[in-house]
């Protein structure tokens, strides 16, 4: 199971490993002859105004069936599991190349506090999971007024 963080505000140190992982897996796959491993499935992430947000996650010939996404104490959960059907040896389908992954799947994302998913839609290969930020009014950001005793002083002359 893939685990990614999903932070609202980008986080530089995450996104250095990320790349330095996906420097090392070139290295030896190119040490062995391996086939990197796949960043499945590829995805975005969006922000769409001061509350709202979209991953979209690329699943090209997934259906809606073969899909589970789960929102579970900070975690959100995508996975993808074919059916029986689907997985037939090549020599049996007709298939002579497949080069589209159909490998089952599961991503993971930290979510933020106070973020909800709010819905999600398949179309044309993307999967996009709406996401809702709601931060109580007791955490809001407020501003302080900053009050002055102003002192007079009087000079007599």
């Amino acid at each position: 199971m893939a685990f990614k963080s999903l932070s609202l505000f980008p986080d530089v140190a995450d996104s250095l490993f990320s790349d330095r992982f996906n420097r090392i897996d070139r290295l030896f796959s190119q040490l062995t002859g391996d086939a990197p491993l796949a960043t499945v499935p590829a995805y975005d992430i969006k922000r769409l105004d001061e509350s709202r947000y979209a991953i979209t996650l690329s699943v090209p010939g997934w259906k809606e069936n073969e899909l589970e996404i789960s929102a579970t104490g900070g975690q959100l959960t995508v996975s993808g599991k074919r059916t029986e059907e689907q997985s037939q040896p090549e020599e049996k389908s007709g298939w002579l190349h497949r080069g589209i992954s159909r490998h089952n799947f599961s991503v993971s994302y930290g979510l933020p506090q106070h973020v909800k998913v709010e819905g999600a839609r398949l179309e044309n290969g993307l999967l996009e999971i709406a996401l809702y930020q709601e931060i109580p009014e007791s955490e809001k950001p407020r501003k302080i007024a900053i009050e002055s005793q102003q002192r007079v002083i009087e000079h007599n002359a």
